[in-house]
Parts: C-alpha cells; sequence; structure tokens
C-alpha cells in the first residue's frame, strides 16, 4: 500500500509541476503579448504616403492587331509620416495600369529602410512590348487620345515592415494605387491617330496624393 501511495504522490506531483509550467508559459506569452500592444499603441505608426510627381510618356502605340507598346517614366514619393518608427520595404514593385489591365511588365525597386520623417523618391521606367489589348480596349484607348484625354494609374505592390527601437512587426502588404490624369497635344486629342506625337505630346497635369492600403 506504501508503494502504491508514493507512485500516486509522484504522479501528483508531475502533474502540479506541469500545471505550473504551462501556467507559467502562458504567463510569459501574455506579458509579451501585452508588451506588444502597449509598444504599438504608444507608438501607432502609421501607413506611409504616396505622392505621383510626373508620368512622362516616352511613347504609346497601338498597332491594327491590337497590341500594345509603351514606354514611361514615373516619379513617385513616399513619406514615412511617424515621429518614432520606421519603414523597411522589403520587395516594390510598380507597374502602370490602363482601365484596370496592367499594360507593362513591374518594375522592381531597390529594398531599403526609411527612417522616422523621412522622405523617398523614385523615378522607376516602365515599359512593356507587344502586349496583346482586347479590342474593346484598344478602342478606347484611341478614343481617349483622340478626345485629348488619357487616365492611367501607377501602381506600388509590395511588402513592408515597422521598426521600433528594437521591436520590428512582420511583413504587411503594401498597396498603392496613384491615378494619372495627362491631356494629349495640349487637350486636342490625336485626331484618330494612337502613336506619341514626340516631347510634350503627353502632359501630366498636377501631382496627386495616391490610395495607399496596408
Amino acid at each position: 500500500m506504501s508503494i502504491k501511495y508514493c507512485d500516486q504522490h509522484k504522479d501528483c506531483e508531475r502533474q502540479r509541476l506541469y500545471r505550473r509550467f504551462c501556467a507559467a508559459l502562458v504567463g510569459i506569452i501574455l506579458l509579451l503579448l501585452l508588451i506588444v500592444l502597449i509598444v504599438w499603441l504608444v507608438l501607432r505608426p502609421t501607413k506611409p504616403r504616396f505622392f505621383l510627381n510626373d508620368v512622362s510618356i516616352v511613347c504609346i502605340n497601338v498597332s491594327s492587331a491590337s497590341y500594345l507598346t509603351v514606354t514611361m517614366q514615373a516619379t513617385l514619393a513616399s513619406r514615412n509620416t511617424n515621429d518614432r518608427v520606421g519603414i523597411y520595404y522589403d520587395r516594390a514593385d510598380v507597374y502602370a495600369e490602363y482601365r484596370a489591365m496592367q499594360i507593362t511588365v513591374p518594375t522592381s525597386l531597390p529594398p531599403f529602410f526609411q527612417p522616422p520623417n523621412d522622405a523617398t523618391v523614385w523615378a522607376p521606367f516602365l515599359s512593356a512590348s507587344n502586349v496583346p489589348l482586347p479590342a474593346y480596349l484598344a478602342t478606347a484607348l484611341t478614343q481617349d487620345e483622340t478626345a485629348g484625354y488619357l487616365l492611367v494609374t501607377i501602381r506600388v505592390d509590395g511588402w513592408i515592415r515597422w521598426k521600433a527601437g528594437a521591436f520590428i512587426t512582420s511583413h504587411y502588404h503594401l498597396r498603392v494605387r496613384c491615378p494619372a490624369l495627362l491631356t494629349v497635344n495640349d487637350g486636342q486629342g490625336s485626331y484618330g491617330s494612337n502613336a506619341g506625337g514626340g516631347l510634350g505630346y503627353f502632359k501630366f497635369q498636377r501631382a496627386a496624393p495616391c490610395i495607399v492600403d496596408v
């Protein structure tokens, strides 16, 4: 009887130690989560702000078979408005859209760290050759150019992290949408031709804030 009692006593001790270990582990995890939450609420990191400063179209042409060739340069500015939080840009791709269709291949920006209250400017070239367009889009592009106004969208797609002191967050998906309104031939249009007309043929109207989702 005494041996059996000893065995049961040892089992009870193991169970108590196991429960204490689990309780301590849960307590440490909750404490860490609380610290992270407090740091997050105190610092309140905000998403970066983006501005589209310029779009220069070198050429944009649609062939008779509805294949698009385009070369443009977009000037984008990103500002970190946080006072004590930096931002890691681990990946960012820039491309152009026309009526929700991607018309250039993505151009990758180099990874970098943006300190608090810092601004960064990029001027990537965006291009594509012989992109097949649906017939309705080819017609719409011709009509827009003829009418004298062309609306394209510059997009940024990437992954960022926030850094506050030694604390670094996990990755967040960055999506930026910048509408760009351009006049064609000073608003007079191309009179049915959708081939570029040289320097100044397409003119960007004004600097515009972008829509940023994180």
